[in-house]
């Protein structure tokens, strides 16, 4: 809403089904809805866009907007006509830079840009490992399989196609897979190409459209003057922990439970949680890791709000060690002794653990939810 009155225009962009549409529709119950989805609407807006924006009564609903980025040229006239009128045009989009394209060509300055994920452990404690965080799955979890199936069939045939000449589909959902099972690796684009029988440009290119259009995280490395030798390639994550199962062939929590990717799964689901955080305060996102070729390595790096840095180990047990501290420590002694760093293990929560507890000297324990509020608070202490 602070966009709406600040904004003639508000985009709203992100994956497909992470609840744009919803929140748009409950903030402004009034505003006529236009799915550009529609073939007809569709054909109408490419053919005579003058015609179809004078019949809108404002404020208008644009969904799916990349299926007709070039409305944004016609929804600038009519915002410069009367500039002082805010929150009038609204827009949803799922393919980000096709999008992005069209918002910096026609509406620079005119429109505020807003991303939204799917929903965090922060919104509802619904969201687990196992279901992930979008919404229609977590109102009905019993229908999991069938609604992930149906997602990434949707996915692979709207947006993949959409954004390039994939030939062939069948190639690309086993890349999925593939990219599922690396889940919480450094990226290796040869490792992919070789079996899936592509060229190393491809995988690239591929990699690019599930960054763009929000299904995976990468993560680069944290560069300082460590006088260290450093790997130089991100870790890859998926961004929503249930599709990842889905595609792990993870169907139940007894399975997740016995799984040997229960530790990535739950080191990407913090990397979701932290970038979640900066996207819904509208800051950019900004998550490293470390990793050196003598094998010092820690999970996640990231800006503290209001100064200084976070440095983040990942553990799926519930029991924390002395020694699961000593990489954030060693780390940390390599660092400028006056930084500003607070450094944790987050672990998964247990009914009988402590909310939070040292571990060693300047490193502490905290459970995911703990962790999460944390993030929060410290929003509001800045505040």
């Amino acid at each position: 809403m602070k966009a709406a009155r600040s904004f003639p225009a508000v985009v709203i962009t992100g994956p497909r089904r992470s609840g744009k549409t919803t929140i748009l529709r409950k903030l402004f119950p009034r505003a006529t809805y236009v799915l550009l989805e529609d073939p007809d609407i569709r054909a109408r807006a490419q053919a005579d866009p003058r015609a179809l924006l004078d019949e809108m009564r404002l404020p208008v609903l644009f969904d799916e907007i990349q299926n007709v980025p070039e409305l944004f040229a016609w929804v600038r006239s009519r915002i410069d006509a009367k500039p002082r009128e805010m929150g009038q045009w609204l827009f949803t989009g799922s393919q980000e830079a096709p999008l992005m394209k069209g918002v910096t060509e026609s509406m620079a300055g005119r429109a505020a840009i807003l991303q939204l994920l799917p929903l965090s452990v922060g919104e509802t404690d619904r969201v687990t490992l196992l279901h992930g965080g979008y919404p229609e799955v977590l109102a009905r979890p019993a229908d999991r399989d069938l609604w992930f199936s149906s997602y990434l069939q949707t996915y692979l045939e709207r947006d993949v196609r959409a954004l390039t000449n994939v030939r062939d589909l069948n190639t690309f959902r086993r890349f999925l897979s593939m990219l599922a099972s690396r889940h919480g690796q450094i990226l290796n684009k040869t490792d992919l190409a070789t079996p899936l029988g592509v060229s190393v440009p491809t995988i690239g290119d591929w990699l690019s459209i599930l960054e763009v259009t929000g299904q995976i995280i990468l993560a680069p490395p944290y560069f300082e003057n460590f006088g260290k030798r450093l790997i130089k390639s991100p870790k890859v994550y998926f961004g929503d922990s249930g599709l990842a199962c889905h595609l792990l062939g993870i169907r139940s929590q007894a399975e997740l439970d016995r799984s040997p990717f229960l530790g990535p799964l739950f080191e990407g689901a913090i990397a979701a949680e932290i970038v979640k955080h900066q996207i819904n305060r509208g800051q950019r996102k900004e998550l490293y890791h470390f990793r050196d070729q003598q094998g010092l390595e820690v999970d996640f790096l990231f800006p503290k709000d209001g100064g200084g840095l976070w440095m983040v180990e990942c553990k799926a047990s519930k029991t924390i060690m002395p020694e699961m501290a000593k990489p954030l420590g060693s780390l940390r002694r390599a660092m400028n002794s006056d930084a500003d760093v607070r450094a944790c293990i987050v672990h998964r929560p247990s009914p009988n653990s402590a909310r939070t507890r040292a571990v060693s000297p300047g490193v502490e324990a905290l459970d995911s939810n703990a962790f999460v509020r944390e993030l929060a608070d410290s929003i509001a202490k800045k505040r």
